[in-house]
């Protein structure tokens, strides 16, 4: 018997697997970070041993209401994740298993990899158009891709940017869906937007954190998701990038894409709190997310998070600069880690295929309000 993580988003630490019903684990944390709820790893094992895995310092973890009600995922091709029976008992996470196969993969969530993430971004940039652009390096100097998708010369620029949490890949299944949905050819939604909108699209914010299987810092331990103030090329380059290029070519729509670890829903965070938000600008949120409810019914905006009161944003946050600094609609999308609970799936849960279909739905949304969302 054996478990390893010394891959592309590995993480755990084995502390006991003498004993296959008592294995027992930690997560590590996040690189010169306390942040730590990420796990992925491999398991090798005769075919068809019960297994019980316990992950004992889940209750020193980031978030650990994110346990309840969770189930870890699973696959022995890499390819498909489905869910496994997962227990928190306030203590520990307990994941009860018997692999059919002698190898098999457990993670948070389903993993996108580096590998995945160079095939998304040069398969687009065979699109006629879609360029790939790189934006510069990140603090281990892995590049920092940008897609801007564009035909004719459109008035209005679309930003979409995803993982900025390297954990919640999520964000990049939903990016993939979106990119796919743009660059075909044959999709009405898509030919009617590139009309009057320029896509620019960054997949993955966090390709090191990604890589080191980090939650929610780089390299540098850094949260992205707050430098957005003040981002440096030794902390943060990948936002200090990604801003002066937004900078460069202007912003009319913005969406930055993530994961929550306990909220059992999918929602988006608006901008109540920024000085500058006006009633138009909350007419011109509304008008898009009211189409969002229309094109997917996986999208709800009963749950989410507590409101900011007026002028109290925390403008260090990607939605909040940016839709201060270009007076545009800027959200915060938000996926379960977990089920989503209103339309449940049992043997999958929340899942990349879904998150994929909620990148579509965002360009059906924007298609349908984008006379208002201006």
């Amino acid at each position: 018997m054996r478990i390893s993580s010394q891959f592309d988003s590995g993480n755990i630490i084995v502390d006991s697997i003498e004993q296959p019903e008592n294995i027992r684990l930690r997560i590590r944390n996040d690189s010169e970070s306390e942040f730590k709820q990420w796990f992925h790893f491999r398991l090798v094992v005769p075919a068809k041993t019960p297994v019980v895995l316990h992950i004992t310092n889940v209750n020193e973890c980031s978030y650990k209401e994110g346990w309840t009600g969770y189930q870890a995922v699973a696959s022995y091709d890499r390819e498909t994740w489905f869910r496994v029976p997962t227990e928190y008992d306030g203590e520990m996470l307990k994941i009860s298993h018997t692999p059919m196969l002698n190898s098999v993969y457990y993670a948070y969530f389903a993993p996108f990899s580096h590998e995945q993430h160079q095939n998304l971004v040069h398969d687009a940039q065979m699109s006629d158009i879609c360029s790939l652009e790189v934006l510069g390096s990140t603090v281990q100097s892995r590049d920092m891709d940008l897609l801007h998708i564009s035909s004719g010369n459109p008035s209005k620029k679309a930003w979409f940017i995803a993982r900025q949490h390297p954990g919640e890949s999520m964000a990049e299944w939903c990016a993939q869906g979106l990119i796919n949905r743009l660059l075909d050819h044959d999709d009405p939604i898509a030919r009617n937007l590139l009309k009057d909108w320029a896509f620019y699209v960054v997949p993955n914010m966090n390709p090191d954190g990604s890589f080191l299987g980090n939650l929610r810092s780089n390299a540098a331990g850094a949260n992205l998701n707050r430098e957005w103030q003040q981002p440096s090329m030794e902390k943060s380059p990948e936002v200090a990038l990604v801003r002066a290029k937004m900078q460069a070519v202007g912003c009319d729509f913005f969406v930055d894409i993530h994961g929550d670890e306990a909220i059992p829903h999918t929602f988006v965070a608006r901008n109540e709190g920024i000085p500058s938000y006006s009633e138009k600008m909350n007419q011109q949120e509304q008008a898009f997310i009211d189409e969002l409810l229309k094109t997917s019914p996986d999208f709800q905006t009963e749950k989410g998070y507590p409101i900011d009161k007026p002028g109290k944003a925390n403008l260090a946050m990607g939605s909040s600069w940016v839709g201060e600094h270009f007076k545009c609609v800027s959200l915060t999308l938000e996926m379960p880690f977990k089920d989503h609970i209103d339309l449940e799936d049992t043997v999958y849960g929340w899942s990349p295929e879904r998150s994929e279909k909620l990148g579509e739905a965002l360009l059906g949304a924007l298609n349908a309000s984008q006379n208002l969302v201006i």
